[in-house]
């Protein structure tokens, strides 16, 4: 049996981000793309991070940085707090969500609504709000 995936969807790794994560499956919805870049930073898995963000705002000079910052801190838990449009059929989508974890041992947390749109077909991160 898999592990449960660190998305929080209570589904097998296997069964969720990682066909994702791995290239064999396409994220079908702007939740799951956001589901699978939490896990990407999990993992600090920088290529993901960079292949599924927009080619207009990839911060490609920040690979390793994110890449290393990732590394530094103690993943807990993503929590969505909402959806808008992102579905299947849709072009573009946000996701709410709060991603918390240790950093120095002090819990810190990420909390941010992100647009995700449709490139080439595929969804992508484009950018996010941040709120404090």
């Amino acid at each position: 049996m898999s592990n449960p995936c660190p998305c929080g969807s209570q589904q097998p790794a296997d069964a969720c981000c990682d066909p994702i994560l791995s290239g064999n499956q396409e994220a079908l919805t702007a939740l799951q793309l956001m589901r699978s870049r939490y896990v990407a930073f999990t993992r600090a898995d920088g290529d993901y991070l960079m292949r599924s963000h927009s080619l207009k705002t990839r911060p490609v000079r920040e690979k390793k940085n994110m890449e290393q910052w990732a590394r530094s801190v103690s993943w807990i838990g993503l929590t969505i707090v909402g959806t808008q449009a992102g579905q299947a059929g849709d072009q573009t989508g946000y996701v709410e969500f709060k991603a918390s974890y240790l950093e120095d041992g002090k819990l810190q947390q990420i909390h941010e609504k992100s647009l995700f749109r449709r490139e080439n077909g595929h969804w992508v991160y484009v950018s996010g709000v941040h709120f404090s």
